[in-house]
């Protein structure tokens, strides 16, 4: 096997890893092997906070060229959103020419096993945290993100995910052994016996779907999934958000050619500006997978139309918090009002609706009406947002022109509560930056629920007057069963309320945080521990990672001989 000189070094250097990774998903405990903290690299031949800059800058208005086949021309056309256009060309691929090429690499791929497959993969995403600050100023200037948040949830909380997806699809491989002699008497007659092997083999070629909001976030678990399960895969990036998955398709390139396994088991599809590929991608007979994470109309169409493919998607959903009680009224506030403002309510796990009885809440600084809530959560925005610094660090910004629109036009749906204001960020001028703002709404009113029955992706929250705890409930059941969730929320101190949101949760399939007050916030998880999604309501059909986002990925073929 041609990669059999290097396959020794890679377990041992991978192996310890892989393992850790396996007990930390059976146990759900806290583990990551990736730093979080920037001044951690810059050794043992990772980039520093100086290097990592100078990398990146020394990509801007260059020729990404990966080397892989079928490339007819160059396309490239990214802004950032802080102001700066990027100038970084990528090829762009016939895909007549390049799938082809990407699936003559499989049998030796699939013929390497799940353990050798798993330690490339291994090398891969260390290769990728070794360029972890490289990585953060792409994923910034892509996304809009401040540039701790790129650097953490583009850097190791991607790279966590990446590794997780291997994990699970190392266990899902291995759970039936390589080989079984297989025994069956026959009374006096000698017995029936034969030798059996199992060979878990990849569907085909995958596709991934990049996003705009969280290039490597949501790219890599797919990613690494299709390809440690066996299939080759083919990247095609948001168009506004090439460059971080253009790396990762390099890095990923020479890591297989090293190992001895051929590069174009990985390539890239950029496409130019309005060509729109992924419709014709999709549909391919040669594309036997598909991840996606977007919109939920895109997300439909692949559902319903990629009939050759396992479509895995993360489209939109209609997050909720329902706010009954609590017995720490400033923890809540100051968590919500993070909740809120983090990435500028760009993430698919930002709270939009809060549901809060019209009568009030009881709290333990007294009891408080609907609009003393709604107004001391602005002034909880406010303060957290007051200093301009500290909120261009946790607001980064708007990702694109139609979150400025979407937010403007919020702002004429109902009662502001907390009008959003304009940033000025001295470092990059061109870059939009608001805060969020909140809207009251009423959840009897038909005209209001066109309003907060719909996704407003952004910096937009609705306050919603509700009868009563029980009626809060049944709002967000439906909510839940019709738009979907990627996360619920809860505060209460209630138990019969606690009982009755956990239970609207476990029947519409949604993830749960009751009564966070700390430093732990609804619109984050860990990987290892928390699952991302479930699959199991309107807003995704797939959970990062569970079983079921790496068993469909490959096939188990059994070969029996006579013994």
């Amino acid at each position: 096997m041609a990669a059999e000189p290097s396959a020794h070094a890679l377990i041992a250097a991978h192996r310890p890893t892989l393992d850790q990774a396996l007990e930390a998903i059976r146990t759900r405990a806290y583990w990551s092997p990736h730093p979080e903290h920037p001044k951690a690299y810059g050794e043992n031949g990772s980039l520093d906070a100086a290097a990592g800059k100078a990398a990146f800058d020394a990509l801007l208005g260059t020729r990404l060229d990966l080397g892989q086949p079928g490339t007819d021309d160059w396309t490239g056309a990214e802004e950032s959103p802080y102001g700066i256009a990027l100038g970084v060309t990528y090829p762009h691929a016939d895909p007549d020419v390049l799938l082809p090429a990407m699936r003559a690499g499989q049998p030796a791929w699939r013929d390497a096993g799940p353990e050798l497959r798993a330690m490339v993969c291994l090398e891969i995403l260390k290769r990728i945290s070794d360029r972890t600050h490289e990585f953060a100023h792409a994923v910034m200037h892509t996304s809009g993100q401040a540039f701790m948040m790129a650097f953490q949830a583009g850097g190791p909380h991607a790279q966590d995910r990446g590794l997780e997806a291997v994990a699970y699809a190392y266990a899902e491989q291995v759970r039936t052994p390589a080989a079984a002699e297989w025994t069956k008497p026959q009374g006096k007659r000698d017995p029936l016996a034969l030798t059996k092997t199992f060979t878990p083999v990849p569907r085909g070629v995958a596709l991934v779907i990049g996003c705009n909001t969280f290039p490597t976030w949501n790219g890599f678990p797919g990613l690494f999934a299709s390809l440690a399960t066996g299939n080759a895969v083919l990247v095609k990036p948001h168009p506004r958000a090439v460059l971080p998955l253009a790396l990762t398709v390099r890095i990923a390139r020479e890591a297989l050619a090293d190992a001895g396994f051929d590069p174009n088991l990985v390539a890239l599809a950029a496409e130019r500006p309005g060509e729109g590929i992924a419709k014709t991608l999709a549909t391919r007979p040669e594309i036997r997978i598909v991840d996606y994470t977007g919109s939920t109309a895109f997300g439909d169409w692949l559902e319903a139309n990629a009939r050759q493919a396992q479509v895995y998607t993360e489209k939109a959903g209609v997050n909720t918090v329902v706010i009954e009680s609590t017995d720490d009224y400033r923890g809540m506030l100051g968590n919500l009002a993070f909740s809120l403002s983090l990435y500028s309510g760009q993430m698919c796990t930002t709270p939009q609706n809060l549901l809060i009885p019209r009568d009030g809440i009881r709290t333990d600084a007294g009891p408080r009406t609907f609009d003393e809530v709604v107004a001391d959560l602005a002034r909880a925005v406010d303060g957290l947002l007051g200093d301009d610094a500290r909120a261009n660090g946790l607001l980064g910004a708007l990702v694109n022109p139609e979150v400025k629109a979407r937010l403007e036009a919020a702002a004429g749906l109902g009662e502001v509560a907390l009008a959003s204001r304009e940033i000025v960020n001295p470092d990059f001028p061109g870059a939009v930056v608001r805060t969020p703002l909140i809207v009251k709404l009423d959840g009897t009113k038909p005209d209001d629920e066109a309003a907060w029955t719909s996704e407003c992706f952004g910096p937009v929250s609705f306050a919603v007057a509700v009868d009563s705890a029980a009626h809060a409930v049944e709002l967000l059941r439906r909510t839940v069963r019709e738009r979907g969730a990627m996360t619920v929320g809860a505060y209460t101190t209630d138990q019969d309320v606690e009982r009755s949101v956990e239970e609207v949760c476990l029947e519409e399939s949604a993830q749960l945080s009751l009564n966070l007050t700390g430093g732990v916030y609804v619109n984050q998880t860990a990987a290892f521990s928390d699952f991302h999604g479930s699959g199991g309501n309107p807003a995704a059909n797939a959970a990062l990672t569970d079983t079921a986002f790496v068993a469909n990925r490959f096939r188990t073929v059994e070969v029996r001989r006579p013994a």
